[in-house]
């Protein structure tokens, strides 16, 4: 952000960043992705033509060090929208051996139609990165996971471990790993097995996801009685 002269919010002045360094720092990430053989997901701040401003996004790297795809923040902050960023538009489902991962940024774990867009679109784990030091966010992200019976990936920046570290949540809402609350960089590390035979995740995926799914597509239509008043009348025993 910047402030006018009287010390009041302004739009920030996008010409004054840095974007030669920003760019060699993703193009480093991005050549040390394919030199490690690691599917990569990083934020940065992706500039568009000027005077638009720029997206706040992921990019996906291949283990082959290509940069195969980005995701731009859809839902945005009253600050960020008023000073400082251009919203997406759409969502970005990316498949990897098998795995269909979706993503989401910070403020969009408040929007629940994002994640059960991605639901209907058939991922099996979504990526979530916030910026945000609160127990509530990562509680929300468990929800997530046991409403859309899905893997939920919760990432946040390491100094903000001691709250709630970074993880990985399972079909069901269980964490099945999480960094050390520490404060201090680190993994977590978990196996998205599609046929996994623990029953949490088994029962998620197996019965509790594709009945949802029936039960939103009319299952419930051809049952409904019309006309009855011990139905009709809502104010007798």
């Amino acid at each position: 952000m910047a402030a006018g002269t009287a010390g009041e919010l302004v739009p920030a002045d996008w010409s004054r960043a840095a974007w030669d360094v920003l760019r060699e720092e993703a193009e480093s990430i991005t050549v040390l992705a394919g030199r490690l053989g690691l599917w990569t997901v990083f934020g940065s701040i992706h500039p568009l033509t000027p005077p638009n401003r720029p997206h706040n996004s992921l990019y996906v790297v291949s283990d082959r060090g290509q940069l195969v795809a980005r995701y731009d923040k859809r839902f945005l902050s009253h600050t960020e929208v008023s000073y400082l960023y251009s919203p997406g538009h759409q969502p970005l489902v990316v498949e990897v051996d098998g795995i269909r991962f979706g993503f989401a940024l910070c403020i969009e774990a408040n929007f629940p139609e994002v994640f059960a867009e991605y639901e209907r679109l058939d991922v099996n784990c979504v990526l979530l990165s916030v910026m945000v030091d609160d127990a509530p966010r990562a509680r929300v992200a468990q929800a997530y996971a046991t409403l859309y019976n899905y893997w939920v990936g919760y990432s946040v920046p390491s100094q903000f471990s001691t709250t709630v570290p970074s993880g990985i949540v399972a079909p069901g809402g269980r964490w099945l790993a999480q960094c050390p609350a520490d404060g201090q960089p680190a993994l977590a590390v978990a196996d998205i097995d599609l046929d996994s035979a623990d029953p949490d995740i088994d029962v998620a995926l197996r019965y509790a996801r594709p009945w949802r799914r029936r039960a939103q597509e009319g299952l419930y239509e051809d049952r409904l009685v019309d006309g009855d008043p011990r139905s009709d009348i809502r104010t007798a025993f």
